[in-house]
């Protein structure tokens, strides 16, 4: 491995993976865009291979670029993004581009993109977080000069994506509260915010199972996805089964790349449902080695952030490789029938433009600070090296 990435700084491991990730991307989405491409391109098999090619390219490129970067300019550079990304959020509520039935992406006419601003607040909130956790870390048991200001920008964020996207909203919710709890606030507060939080969403579902059905709008989804969850004695909903179905069909060695029926009948299977088909063609053992990936990446995050150099480094690379994780378990668990469907992405390999582009800054930020502890540690090695030639 050393061989390959000699020329590369930082954890060669998080590269390894991030390599491992984006062929396992490429395979899968080529071999799932199959009906995509006959009903919307011509059967031009190739449209969409060559599309996400260029937009993991980018996103590979981005990851570099955030790799260079010294992590402790982000402090700043995201301080300044949340004050973009919450005005933007609004804005998507109002004007952007409807997905299944909600507002969720804003649409640049001139060059065609679509771009999700629930990406760009989830991790400009995540380094937000990490700042001012590291700036008040003095008093940082304080409700008032703690919890409060910290607890301002994770709700205004949460509520500005609650509209449109429930499962975002809280993946954003939990990993604010996780990066708290590692930032030592204090756990009755903690404590109070999540009771809170529980309490209001049962009132929320409450409401939402009474709504007339003139009245419901986005709830109506929500309500659905709640029902076919706890009431499987009654029959999955067609996405589940068939990624059931999928999933049988691969069995422990799968069908073999770009031999899945279920592409073909599976709804999404180059995004939300992914996993399902990567298991159909590669097997358990191909799933298995996905979730290894993803495992392994958080394990040597964690590695990262007990060795920064900075508390604010630590915490940046807790929120990022957390958010990583956390949403490629929840893609997995949906995939497998262990949560209800919520339309998270599986990270790096899910075909999408500002999904992949955001893990890939995610993971470039987690570098950098993996880059700069490689950095100290040479300049530390020749002093060691005097020290001892004195002795």
């Amino acid at each position: 491995m050393n061989t390959g990435f000699k020329y590369i700084k930082g954890d060669k491991v998080i590269w390894f993976i991030v390599v491992m990730l984006s062929i396992i991307s490429l395979l899968t989405v080529y071999s799932s865009t199959g009906t995509l491409a006959y009903k919307y391109q011509g059967g031009d098999t190739m449209h969409y291979m060559i599309k996400h090619t260029i937009i993991l390219s980018l996103g590979l490129l981005l990851m570099y670029l955030a790799y260079k970067l010294k992590y402790t300019y982000y402090s700043r550079i995201f301080q300044i993004a949340l004050y973009i990304a919450v005005p933007l959020l609004v804005i998507t509520l109002f004007l952007g581009e409807t997905i299944n039935g909600a507002s969720r992406v804003l649409r640049f006419p001139v060059v065609g993109l679509t771009f999700q601003t629930s990406d760009l607040a989830k991790i400009t909130l995540i380094v937000y977080l990490a700042r001012e956790l590291t700036r008040r870390q003095d008093n940082i048991k304080s409700f008032k000069s703690a919890f409060v200001p910290l607890m301002i920008p994770i709700l205004a964020v949460v509520l500005a994506i609650l509209p449109a996207n429930l499962s975002t909203a809280a993946i954003v919710f939990i990993i604010s509260l996780v990066m708290l709890f590692v930032g030592r606030v204090n756990l009755y507060y903690l404590t109070g915010i999540i009771v809170t939080g529980a309490l209001i969403i049962g009132i929320a579902i409450l409401i939402m199972f009474n709504m007339p059905d003139g009245l419901q709008g986005r709830t109506a989804t929500w309500k659905h996805r709640i029902e076919n969850y706890f009431n499987k004695d009654k029959g999955d909903s067609y996405q589940v089964e068939q990624a059931k179905i999928a999933i049988a069909e691969g069995g422990i060695y799968g069908k073999g790349p770009g031999n899945s029926t279920q592409r073909n009948i599976l709804p999404h299977p180059y995004s939300d449902f992914i996993y399902a088909i990567i298991i159909e063609e590669y097997g358990l053992i191909g799933g298995a080695f996905v979730l290894l990936l993803y495992l392994v990446l958080f394990f040597r995050a964690i590695r990262i952030s007990l060795k920064s150099p900075t508390i604010f480094g630590s915490f940046m690379v807790i929120g990022m490789s957390f958010s990583l994780v956390l949403q490629a378990l929840i893609n997995m668990g949906v995939a497998v029938s262990l949560f209800p469907v919520t339309g998270q992405p599986l990270p790096l390999i899910s075909m999408g433009g500002t999904s992949i582009w955001f893990s890939s800054l995610a993971i470039g930020i987690i570098l950098s600070v993996s880059r700069e502890i490689e950095l100290n540690n040479e300049k530390l090695a020749p002093e060691a090296a005097e020290g001892e030639d004195d002795e």
